[in-house]
């Protein structure tokens, strides 16, 4: 029971050849660049001339990183 209870936190990372733990500092890390990327569109809705390529920028940098794991296709 314990074995299968650990395989649920541990078998998605591993697919992506990651530790648990480095698994959530990636999505920790990843999820503070998507907070970045939205304050960046809300300002650059308001504000047209700001930020006028912030959230773009982002999402390409985070999908670049992303596409490049093991186990994504």
């Amino acid at each position: 029971m314990t074995t299968r209870i650990a395989r649920i936190f541990t078998h998605h990372p591993a697919t992506v050849g990651e530790t648990y733990f480095g698994h959530m500092a990636f999505a920790g890390w990843f999820a503070s660049r998507l907070g970045l990327a939205a304050g960046a569109a809300l300002i650059h809705a308001i504000l047209p001339f700001a930020f006028e390529t912030t959230a773009s920028r982002i999402v390409r940098e985070l999908y670049e990183r992303t596409s490049k794991r093991a186990g994504t296709h």
